[in-house]
C-alpha cells in the first residue's frame, strides 16, 4: 500500500513541480481573474496528466508489477488516480463555468478585454484558436459523462458486464478530454519541460485508449483452452474448474491470477491461479465462490468443453522474500493462492517452515479433507478455525499459535477489512511493514 501511496504523491508533485516551472499561481496584478486564469491551466495540466497515467495502467504493463508490488496494487493505483483526477477535474470545471455563472449572475464583474496588436499567428496555432468554442464544448460536455461513469465505477452494486462496457466508454471520453487539452493549453507550455511530459502522456493515453476500444489489452497474453471438469461444492458455494489450454501459457508462480474469459458479453474476470503449473499437462485450476450475479451463475453457464480465454499471469503474491518462516492466512475463498502454493510445495519441497491459517464460515468435509491433505503432503502445518465452532481468528491467537511469529513474515488473502485489522494489530506489536503482504484483489 505505500508503494501507490507513495506514487499518487509522487506524480502529484513531479506534475506540480513541472508545472510551476513554467507558470505560478501568484500572478502579477493578482485579482480573481488572473489566479483563475492560471488555475484554470494548472487544475487542467494535473486533471488529464492523471487520467492520462490511469490509461496508461488499464494496459496493464507486467514490467511495472514489481515496482508496486503485483497488479492489484497497480488497479488500485488506477482507482485513485481516478477518483483523483475527478476531483481536479471538478475543480477546473468550477473555476472555469462557476466563474461564468457568476458573472452573469452579477457576482463578478468581468475586467475589459485588453486590446491587442494584431498578431503573426502559424498555421498550427491559429488553428487551435480556431478550435477554442468547440473545444470547450466538447470538454465541458465530456466532464460529465466521465464524472458519470467514475462514479458508476466505484458503487460495486452496480453490475459488473455493465460496468465493463460504461468503463470503456471512458476511453472515449479521454480521446475527447485530450482533444480539449491540446487546444486549451497555453501555447508557451508546449516548449518547456510540463509541455514535453503532457504532450507524451497524452499520446501514451491516447494510444492506450484506443488499444481499449479495439480490445486490445493484453492480447500479447492471452491464451484459448476449453474447459476439461467441473467440480461443485454446495456447502460452500464454490465451483472448481479445470481447464486444458491450448499452447503458449508462458507458465505462472503460484500466488499468480488470470483473467478469465467464458463469455464475451460478460467480459474478462479476474480469478486466482489454485494449481501450480506443470508443462507437460497444460493445465490450470480455478476456485470460484457464488458471490455475486456473474459467480452465482456459473454453474449453470460452464459446461465442459467449452472454450475460454485465459489472459496473464499477473500478481506478485508468490511467497518469495527469502525468511524460513511463513505465516499463511487465507480467509474463506482467499485459500485459493494458498491452495496453488501447497501443490507446488508438494511437487518442489522446501525448508521453509510454513503455519496455515483457514477461517471459514462455511464448511463441506470434501472440501476440508483435499485442503488437510495438500497441507500434509507439503509439510504444512494447517490450522482451520470454523466460525460459530472454533471462534474467530485474531492476531492473538495467531502468536499464541506461532511463538516465533516474529521471525516470520506473513501472507493474506480474504476480506480487505480482516487483512486492514490483522495488518495494524501485528504493526503494533512490532511486525516490520514489509513483513506483511496482502493481496487487494478488488479490481474496482
Amino acid at each position: 500500500m505505500k508503494r501507490i501511496q507513495f506514487a499518487l504523491v509522487a506524480i502529484l508533485l513531479v506534475l506540480t513541480a513541472l508545472w510551476l516551472a513554467a507558470d505560478t499561481l501568484r500572478p502579477e496584478a493578482f485579482s480573481y481573474f488572473s489566479f483563475r486564469t492560471v488555475f484554470v491551466q494548472y487544475s487542467g495540466v494535473l486533471a488529464i496528466g492523471l487520467m492520462s497515467i490511469a490509461m496508461l495502467l488499464a494496459l496493464r504493463p507486467k514490467w511495472l508489477e514489481p515496482h508496486l508490488d503485483g497488479l492489484d496494487k497497480m488497479y488500485r493505483l488506477h482507482k485513485w488516480l481516478g477518483i483523483t483526477a475527478l476531483v481536479w477535474a471538478v475543480l477546473h470545471w468550477w473555476w472555469a463555468k462557476g466563474t461564468k455563472w457568476m458573472v452573469g449572475w452579477g457576482w463578478l464583474e468581468k475586467p475589459a478585454r485588453k486590446a491587442h496588436a494584431a498578431e503573426a499567428l502559424g498555421s498550427i496555432e491559429a488553428w487551435l484558436r480556431s478550435q477554442r468554442g468547440l473545444s470547450e464544448s466538447v470538454g465541458e460536455w465530456t466532464f460529465y459523462l466521465a464524472a458519470v461513469l467514475i462514479v458508476l465505477a466505484l458503487v460495486h452494486r452496480f453490475p459488473y458486464h455493465l460496468f465493463v462496457k460504461t468503463h470503456k466508454v471512458l476511453a472515449l471520453a479521454y480521446l475527447a478530454l485530450a482533444y480539449h487539452s491540446v487546444v486549451l493549453t497555453k501555447s508557451d507550455y508546449w516548449t518547456q519541460p510540463v509541455g514535453v511530459v503532457l504532450a507524451l502522456l497524452l499520446l501514451g493515453g491516447s494510444v492506450a485508449a484506443v488499444l481499449a476500444l479495439a480490445g486490445r489489452i493484453g492480447a500479447g497474453r492471452k491464451v484459448q483452452g476449453r474447459i476439461e471438469t467441473l467440480t461443485e461444492y454446495p456447502a460452500l458455494r464454490v465451483l472448481q474448474t479445470t481447464v486444458a489450454l491450448e499452447a503458449g501459457w508462458p507458465g505462472h508462480a503460484a500466488g499468480q491470477f488470470a483473467f478469465v474469459t467464458s463469455d464475451r458479453a460478460e467480459g474478462a474476470h479476474p480469478y486466482t491461479i489454485a494449481s501450480a503449473w506443470n508443462p507437460t499437462e497444460g493445465r490450470l485450476t480455478f476456485i470460484t465462490k457464488a458471490l455475486g450475479d456473474h459467480t452465482s451463475r456459473l454453474r449453470e453457464r460452464l459446461k465442459p468443453g467449452m472454450p475460454v480465454t485465459v489472459e496473464g499471469p499477473y500478481g506478485c503474491f508468490t511467497f518469495e522474500d527469502g525468511l524460513q518462516h511463513h505465516i499463511w492466512i487465507g480467509a474463506g475463498i482467499g485459500i485459493t493462492p494458498f491452495v496453488a502454493r501447497l501443490k507446488h510445495r508438494a511437487a518442489h519441497p522446501h525448508t521453509r517452515t510454513v503455519d496455515l491459517f483457514h477461517p471459514t464460515a462455511d464448511y463441506e468435509q470434501a472440501a476440508i479433507d483435499q485442503l488437510t491433505a495438500d497441507a500434509a503432503a507439503a509439510d504444512v502445518r494447517l490450522h482451520l478455525l470454523v466460525d460459530g465452532q472454533d471462534g474467530r481468528l485474531n492476531g492473538e491467537r495467531i502468536r499464541a499459535a506461532v511463538p516465533q511469529w516474529r521471525s516470520a513474515s506473513i501472507w493474506f488473502c480474504g476480506p480487505a477489512g480482516f487483512g486492514q485489522a490483522l495488518r495494524e494489530d501485528f504493526f503494533a506489536h512490532g511486525l516490520p511493514p514489509e513483513r506483511f503482504h496482502q493481496e487487494l484483489f478488488q479490481m474496482r
